[in-house]
C-alpha cells in the first residue's frame, strides 16, 4: 500500500483503532517497523504514536485508523491517524484532568510538521518526523528546535 498525494510513501503500518486497541502490542508494531532506524529514532515515533492513538481512544465516540509511512529521500516517518470527530485537538489543555493534556506538546517538540487535516466523517491528525541527527526533532528541523 502506498500513500498518495505531495509525496508518495510506502505504508508500514496500517491498523484499526478502538477502545480494545492495546497500546503496549502497538508500540511493539511500530517498533518492528523501524528496526532499521536508531532505537532513540524508534522511540520517538513510538512516542508519537502512542499520544496520538491514545487521543482518539480517550477522546473520539467511534475507531479511528493509524497509518506508518516512510519516505527514504529525505528519511521521513509519517504519523497519521483518522477519527471521527470534527473537534480538533487542543494542545495543552485535556477535559480528563489537571495531570493530562501535554501528549501534543511531546508530539509538537519530537516532529518537524504536524496538524489536522479534515475530511468527509471526521479528520486526520498527522505527524511528520525526520531521521537523523541526535533525535528526530534535530537540526533537519530548525523549528522543531
Amino acid at each position: 500500500m502506498t500513500r498518495t498525494g505531495e509525496h508518495a510513501q510506502p505504508c508500514l503500518l496500517d491498523v484499526r483503532l478502538d477502545r480494545d486497541t492495546d497500546l503496549s502490542v502497538l508500540r511493539g508494531q511500530v517498533d518492528t517497523a523501524l528496526t532499521d532506524l536508531g532505537p532513540d529514532h524508534r522511540y520517538d515515533v513510538v512516542l508519537v504514536v502512542s499520544e496520538l492513538v491514545r487521543n482518539v481512544v480517550d477522546h473520539t465516540a467511534g475507531p479511528g485508523q493509524l497509518r506508518l509511512a516512510r519516505s527514504r529521500n529525505p528519511c521521513q516517518i509519517t504519523v497519521e491517524v483518522d477519527d471521527a470527530s470534527w473537534l480538533e485537538p487542543v494542545r495543552g489543555r485535556s477535559r480528563l484532568g489537571e495531570h493530562r493534556g501535554r501528549g501534543l506538546v511531546m508530539v509538537h517538540t519530537l516532529s518537524c510538521d504536524w496538524g489536522t487535516r479534515f475530511r468527509l466523517g471526521g479528520k486526520t491528525v498527522f505527524a511528520q518526523l525526520r531521521c537523523g541527527g541526535e533525535g528526530m526533532a534535530a537540526a533537519l528541523c530548525p523549528e522543531a528546535g
